[in-house]
């Protein structure tokens, strides 16, 4: 039991203290467009979980809604499907620089994917191109 709990100790500490991620200086794992990664999630979201949770994903997509909350911006990216869509929540860096963004305009969005709750949900992101 104390081996047991000594290796459990041992992983929750690694976990806690692992780094944090620079989205911005690292190479994305996945590039989409919104409509693909909300399609893959809503036909079957185990397995878009297994490709795309956790991942560093680019997505492209069309603007439909910029707002900030909390003092942090979020994009929505409008999608083919009426009651889904991609939601970007922007890191301090990225906040700072929507305010050139207009709705309906196209953008590539960088961020770590954190699961699908009606909508895709991704966070730290930042603007690849304006």
């Amino acid at each position: 039991m104390l081996v047991l709990g000594s290796i459990c100790a041992f992983f929750a500490y690694k976990m806690y203290h692992k780094p944090h991620v620079n989205v911005a200086a690292s190479k994305s794992d996945i590039s989409l467009s919104a409509d693909k990664i909300l399609t893959d999630f809503t036909s079957d979201e185990n397995a878009a979980n297994a490709v795309y949770l956790e991942k560093i994903i680019e997505v492209n997509g069309i603007i439909s809604d910029v707002k900030i909350e909390n003092e942090k911006g979020i994009i929505t990216l409008k999608t083919n499907d009426d009651f889904g869509s991609v939601l970007c929540h922007l890191s301090e860096n990225a906040t700072k620089e929507m305010n050139t963004l207009k709705t309906g305009q196209s953008i590539r969005l960088k961020g770590i994917c954190t699961g699908f709750l009606m909508d895709v949900i991704l966070v730290k992101c930042e603007i690849s191109n304006q």
